[in-house]
């Protein structure tokens, strides 16, 4: 399933407008319309990870994502089979860490 179908579908599934959803995400109606139909392809991450925690869904199942998937390097694959055993705790540590370093890139980029 496409990105553009996912979104189409999250967004009927909880009943939600277009309107609603730009309001939401800080975008125009249009733009959302246009990521539903497929017309924009290529939305940005942040607007992709402002999408998912809307629908609260993980980014992957947003746009179809595999991180285990054969054209993803090898250190990626260890470190997202590592990520997956550790305890909600550590989990917690490294997305605080991983938002720090986001933010740490922003403000240099």
């Amino acid at each position: 399933m496409s990105f553009a179908s996912k979104l189409h579908d999250l967004r009927v599934g909880q009943r939600l407008s277009l309107q609603d959803v730009a309001n939401a995400v800080g975008i125009s109606k249009a733009h959302v319309f246009n990521l539903e139909k497929g017309i924009t392809a290529n939305p940005s991450m942040d607007l992709v990870v402002k999408l998912a925690e809307l629908f609260r869904v993980r980014v992957a199942d947003l746009v179809g994502e595999n991180p285990e998937a054969d054209d993803q390097p090898a250190e990626v694959v260890a470190m997202f089979r590592d990520l997956k055993n550790l305890d909600r705790g550590d989990r917690e540590t490294i997305k605080l860490m991983m938002e720090t370093l986001k933010k740490r890139r922003e403000q240099e980029g």
